[in-house]
């Protein structure tokens, strides 16, 4: 598991990438829904499920991947902020 106490600079760039992309898969998911509208299939094309871009596929993969990462890496930046005394109330 990843040292987020003291993460690299690719480490830390990483993270941020896949908090970003954690964000952008948030929103669109509540465009999706609220309003019905997909965001992302409205920027890289695509609609239904035969039509999906190849863009908004991989657009998917990566806010997945992000998820994914993100909830390794939660329990391991719950215990550092402890450490440092951030507790969440």
């Amino acid at each position: 598991m990843a040292d987020v106490s003291h993460p690299s600079k690719g480490m830390l760039g990483f993270l941020k990438t896949m908090t970003v992309l954690a964000i952008i898969g948030a929103i669109n998911w509540g465009l999706i829904g609220l309003f019905n509208f997909n965001l992302v299939d409205a920027i890289f094309g695509g609609g239904a499920a035969e039509e999906t871009s190849i863009a908004s596929r991989v657009i998917y993969s990566l806010v997945g991947l992000a998820g994914l990462v993100s909830l390794f890496l939660l329990p391991a930046a719950r215990s550092s902020a402890e450490e440092h005394g951030l507790h969440a109330h």
